[in-house]
């Protein structure tokens, strides 16, 4: 079993996780971060991964024989240095609203060719022909909480997105459902964030069997890998079995502490399990490590 977890330095030093560690084996370093973290549970998946149709076929089952492109709902705000990405996703949107916000975007994607779809409130997709040649585009953990100027589409191609997103930005700024959210308290959906473009790839290898996770990109994953995959509850995580992999990582630790140790524990106690944290370590701990009782003296 696996369990993916927050960076180290999250966890403060009377964490419960911590005494574990201090009888578990120190294992080499995996990835760092999400997108690269991926690669270490799916052969061939990086940061360039192509999400937008992973994630499409996941949500829809139509993604084959197409180019896709993420466009979630974003939230952009200027300051003295420039206009940052506060923002992607997770904007509590609801569904009505969503379809609203985009209804003016459409006639400027069929206008450039490009067919968008509202997947779900949170992620919505672009279609393109298949094989469309695209720009680099940034993931949106890679750009929370910096400059826009820095992760924008560059070169010939990225002009023509660039220009693109310009009139998104106008037209979301324009929309009175963003004053109406702001009345309420919600920050303003005023930008599209593009990213995790390609095709549908080939089905995926991995060592695991199946993914306890709430992240929509490695569920889409597994899925596409042919494994089980469920989201995270208490009683899903109860009942993980050797080859599973149990993704924390989006949880802060305090969380994890309070409202997920009580189901870990057992787990721990029971089988072995490698804890890998999103600041790349790696131990491994086993059930009979708990007589290691000579690591915890002096602590």
């Amino acid at each position: 079993m696996q369990l993916w977890l927050p960076a180290l330095a999250h966890f403060e030093p009377d964490h419960p996780l911590r005494e574990w560690l201090v009888r578990a084996d120190r294992l080499a370093d995996g990835s760092t971060g999400y997108l690269d973290g991926l690669d270490d549970y799916f052969q061939g998946i990086d940061a360039d991964v192509p999400a937008a149709a992973i994630t499409r076929e996941f949500l829809a089952g139509d993604a084959a024989g197409a180019t896709w492109l993420s466009a979630d709902p974003a939230w952009v705000q200027p300051d003295m240095n420039g206009v940052r990405l506060l923002a992607c996703g997770r904007l509590q949107l609801g569904m009505d609203e969503a379809h609203a916000l985009a209804a003016p975007l459409r006639p400027v994607f069929d206008e450039a060719g490009i067919q968008l779809e509202i997947s779900t409130p949170d992620r919505w997709h672009l279609k393109l022909p298949a094989n469309t040649p695209l720009p680099g585009f940034a993931a949106p953990e890679q750009a929370l909480g910096e400059d826009l100027s820095q992760h924008l589409p560059q070169g010939a191609e990225g002009r023509r997105w660039r220009l693109l997103l310009n009139e998104i930005q106008v037209l979301l700024h324009q929309h009175p459902l963003n004053a109406e959210r702001r009345s309420r308290g919600l920050a303003p959906v005023n930008s599209l964030w593009l990213w995790g473009g390609g095709n549908l790839p080939g089905h995926l290898k991995s060592n695991l069997h199946g993914v306890i996770s709430d992240d929509l990109l490695l569920r889409a994953l597994a899925a596409h890998a042919g494994m089980i995959q469920h989201t995270r509850t208490p009683d899903s995580v109860a009942v993980a079995t050797p080859g599973w992999l149990i993704d924390l990582q989006d949880l802060p630790a305090g969380e994890i502490a309070a409202h997920w140790w009580s189901t870990l524990q057992p787990l721990l106690n029971r089988q072995s399990t490698v804890l890998h944290f999103a600041s790349a370590e790696r131990w491994q701990r086993k059930p009979w490590h708990r007589w290691r009782l000579w690591r915890g003296a002096g602590r």
